[in-house]
């Protein structure tokens, strides 16, 4: 999504990563060190990335070219594709039991599929924006570009919700989410930063510098931000992305 012009939320975003705050826990501070390199697609506008079963999936927005795709790793592929009407902005999505859920971005909509066979079962009202989505395997975890995060049930009731933290200050602007280990991942739109979030109390813990992951060869006139956090479950593998990336990157983190 495009909300505010990047700089001015860029320079909001990182007052907070760098104030002080009244935060008396220590926030880690990680860089992270790439271990393998894959094609991406750079038509893809990520905005949800995931793997289950040792499969890589991605949902891609923009009006007019939202897709969900099953992708291949190896090659950046779309192995089956679903497109989306011109009117919806499609945004973060995960799998929870046996549906697929997708959330749209203003389209007050999110769309639920039998994950399956990706085959459409219906969509439903949703009330916020649509940001990212990412589930704990009990319920799904959204945010809305506000520094909170919401825990819905399958049928999008909230059950609750926590307020994201970092050095003691609120962090708005919580992209695509990924659970990994008990914690909740975050991009954080417009900078190179993920947050590494617990989901008991919203605190931010860890901060990873994600400066320099795409080198300025690799960059044109169409890349847009870091955005795309997946972890491998069989693996335990992380790879990072971003909008418009022509490359896919198998991670691992280094503390400064």
């Amino acid at each position: 999504m495009r909300v505010l012009p990047k700089i001015s939320a860029a320079i909001i975003v990182l007052t907070v990563f760098l104030g002080s705050g009244t935060s008396s826990a220590r926030v880690k501070q990680y860089r992270v060190r790439v271990v393998g390199e894959y094609p991406h697609d750079v038509t893809s506008y990520t905005q949800g990335l995931f793997f289950n079963g040792g499969q890589m999936y991605e949902s891609t927005g923009q009006y007019g070219s939202s897709t969900f795709r099953k992708v291949d790793l190896a090659t950046g592929e779309a192995l089956r594709k679903l497109s989306f009407d011109s009117r919806y902005f499609v945004e973060g999505s995960a799998v929870l039991g046996d549906n697929l859920y997708i959330l749209t971005w203003t389209g007050n909509v999110a769309f639920i599929y039998d994950f399956k066979t990706l085959s459409y079962k219906s969509t439903v009202s949703y009330p916020r924006q649509g940001w990212g989505l990412t589930t704990d395997g009990k319920s799904l975890i959204a945010s809305d570009g506000s520094s909170k995060l919401y825990f819905m049930t399958p049928e999008f009731k909230v059950t609750g919700t926590v307020n994201v933290r970092l050095h003691g200050k609120p962090l708005r602007y919580l992209n695509e989410l990924e659970y990994i280990d008990g914690k909740i991942w975050a991009n954080v739109y417009t900078t190179n930063m993920i947050v590494i979030i617990d989901p008991e109390t919203g605190e931010a813990g860890a901060v990873i510098d994600c400066t320099g992951l795409l080198p300025d060869s690799l960059r044109t006139a169409e890349t847009d931000v870091l955005n795309g956090i997946a972890y491998d479950g069989t693996t335990g593998k992380i790879y990072l992305t971003g909008k418009n990336w022509p490359r896919l990157y198998e991670v691992v983190l280094e503390e400064k």
